[in-house]
């Protein structure tokens, strides 16, 4: 099992930028393992990729009800559409909660990518093997998860 360490990063930097970028406060439910391969929760996803010292990948899943929430608060109105602005959108917060979470990442040498948004029923290619932390985020709009499935290599 991955360490708590690497996987805090995530949580706190998506609940800082919730909280007082965005203004949309939420609650941290109980963490599952996933099993197998399953698509994601929601139809939309945030996928950050990470290698070096720890490799796989870290997705927000969000709901649209969840998305057009953040990115109404993000942008300062009301946004109903999942057009290419709020796909964009998207994109700059997850890429805002990877830009924080590096910043107390327990480990050097760790590339973590620019995150890509993929929207309609898909699967993430997560690393195989691996097992896969999900966490409920509860906001007043629904719940959102963060997906992480990490593992440390070997130098």
């Amino acid at each position: 099992m991955i360490d708590p360490n690497y996987i805090k990063p995530f949580v706190v930097a998506a609940k800082n930028i919730f909280e007082t970028m965005i203004n949309v406060p939420f609650s941290l439910g109980k963490p599952t393992l996933k099993t197998g391969s399953q698509a994601p929760p929601h139809e939309i996803s945030s996928i950050i990729g990470l290698s070096g010292n720890v490799s796989g990948s870290v997705v927000i899943s969000l709901s649209h009800d969840v998305a057009y929430l953040l990115v109404s608060a993000l942008v300062g109105d009301e946004v109903t559409e999942l057009n290419d602005d709020c796909i964009d959108a998207i994109g700059e917060i997850a890429n805002m909660i990877a830009g924080n979470a590096k910043t107390d990442f327990p480990s050097n040498n760790n590339s973590i990518s620019t995150p890509s948004v993929v929207v309609g029923k898909h699967k993430v290619n997560y690393p195989s093997g691996l097992p896969i932390i999900t966490i409920p985020c509860i906001t007043d709009k629904g719940e959102m998860y963060i997906e992480i499935a990490l593992k440390v290599n070997e130098t």
